[in-house]
């Protein structure tokens, strides 16, 4: 049984102190909106600078990481709660390390040329996130009833094995970024690299979002923070497509503070989540079952992970205009 009371105490401070963190980066999102600046004179186009690319690339490999964090983590206790039933519940622990592990080794490497160990471990997490997809859409197929509200509440979540496919992409993207010769603008399958990884961020967070709204709607919207997760997100993916598809070479500093903001939401979700688990029957003496039970603490950083490649698209916009 939940308890629904309002917190007191220390909890209290930190709901109040994580709304303002989120709330002061909203107003300064709203604010920028009226203050464009241009980065670069339309009469001068900037030489593509090879540090600046890189910079973006170990950018994305920070991004990518956080998300194999977030997954590492929420997949260990979602199949720990199924008590691994199935052997190929162990694949997204096994990838998700290996993807942490190259991440951190590529946010630290400044070399101009990609690495074949990290290039490997990319495309097979972002194929594991591909056959997981296909593996929990099955497992609720399968379920009395089909596909129907109440497997999609309490089956095996649809959309999660996508956050450790988008971690694989961006890893991907990274590396493609890093092998970029220098005094030429990054591309990607023959695309800016910035309009890629712009457009691929901010459908990965469109799609997190509807995996958050879904348990959200589960949980009834008990608590009014549980509306963030299903508004700003949403926002921030339509500034950063329209900015992606728009002309490159200019500052965004409201898609930028969006950003920020929303990669705030995703550090505070884990915060709000540790304290809907303490608001449980027991409390954190009884963790061990409500660590289970509660709201996944894990998967609010998938935010964060995506608002991280969201900004190093915004670098590569800014220092490699193709236009």
């Amino acid at each position: 049984m939940v308890n629904t009371r309002t917190p007191t105490g220390a909890p209290r401070n930190a709901l109040a102190l994580l709304g303002s963190l989120t709330g002061a980066a909203l107003v300064g999102a709203l604010y920028s909106r009226s203050q464009p600046t241009v980065a670069h004179s339309p009469t001068k186009t900037p030489v593509p600078d090879f540090a600046k690319a890189n910079l973006a690339a170990r950018r994305l490999n920070r991004a990518a990481g956080t998300l194999a964090l977030s997954v590492l983590f929420d997949s260990a206790l979602e199949h720990y709660r199924g008590q691994f039933r199935n052997r190929a519940m162990y694949t997204p622990l096994v990838t998700a390390a290996m993807a942490l592990g190259v991440s951190a080794h590529g946010t630290m490497d400044q070399r101009q040329m990609p690495h074949v160990v990290r290039d490997t471990v990319y495309v097979l997490t972002a194929i594991a996130g591909l056959a997981g997809t296909g593996f929990h859409l099955f497992n609720v197929r399968r379920k009395a009833g089909g596909v129907s509200w109440q497997n999609l509440f309490y089956g095996a979540p649809v959309g999660a094995p996508m956050a450790i496919g988008l971690s694989g992409l961006l890893g991907y993207l990274s590396e493609r970024v890093r092998e970029t010769p220098s005094g030429q603008t990054p591309m990607v399958w023959g695309l800016p690299a910035g309009r890629v990884v712009g457009i691929a961020s901010g459908l990965g967070m469109a799609g997190t979002t509807g995996e958050a709204g879904l348990l959200h709607f589960r949980g009834g919207f008990h608590d009014p923070f549980m509306y963030l997760p299903v508004t700003m997100p949403p926002v921030t993916a339509l500034v950063l497509g329209r900015t992606a598809l728009g002309p490159a070479g200019t500052e965004r500093r409201a898609t930028r503070w969006w950003l920020r903001a929303t990669a705030i939401l995703g550090l505070s979700g884990s915060a709000f989540h540790a304290i809907g688990v303490g608001r449980d029957m027991g409390g954190w003496r009884n963790w061990e079952q409500n660590i289970l039970n509660g709201p996944p603490i894990p998967a609010p950083p998938a935010f964060t992970g995506l608002a991280l490649a969201g900004l190093a698209a915004l670098s590569l916009l800014e220092n490699h205009p193709d236009d």
